[in-house]
């Protein structure tokens, strides 16, 4: 742990990441991706050093959230057993909150 916790991504945020991309690489300029991916890249040191710095969005299933952009979440779980965090998805703030799936899939 002497750099911080291994991130591991599930299937289901790698989808979610690259989908973001597309979107990107299709809507904006590099300028605007350059700045998103530098953001997370941010984001996800602080996840991997200090997973405890962002809130518990569900607590019982020791799930927290970074909210990355206005439009963009990263819900993840600390697994301090096996010094690795999870990234559980990315979820898009403008979709409907009821359509966000935070069950625990395999890789």
């Amino acid at each position: 742990m002497k750099n911080g916790f291994e991130i591991e991504w599930t299937s289901e945020a790698k989808r979610n990441l690259n989908s973001i991309f597309d979107y990107l690489e299709n809507s904006w300029s590099e300028r605007e991706i350059s700045n998103f991916a530098k953001k997370m890249e941010s984001d996800l040191k602080i996840i991997s050093k200090h997973p405890a710095t962002f809130p518990y969005f569900d607590k019982d299933k020791n799930v927290r959230r970074c909210v990355l952009t206005p439009q963009t979440t990263i819900y993840y779980r600390e697994i301090p057993s096996e010094n690795r965090v999870v990234i559980i998805t990315l979820f898009d703030n403008r979709q409907n909150p009821d359509s966000l799936n935070l069950l625990f899939t395999p890789f």
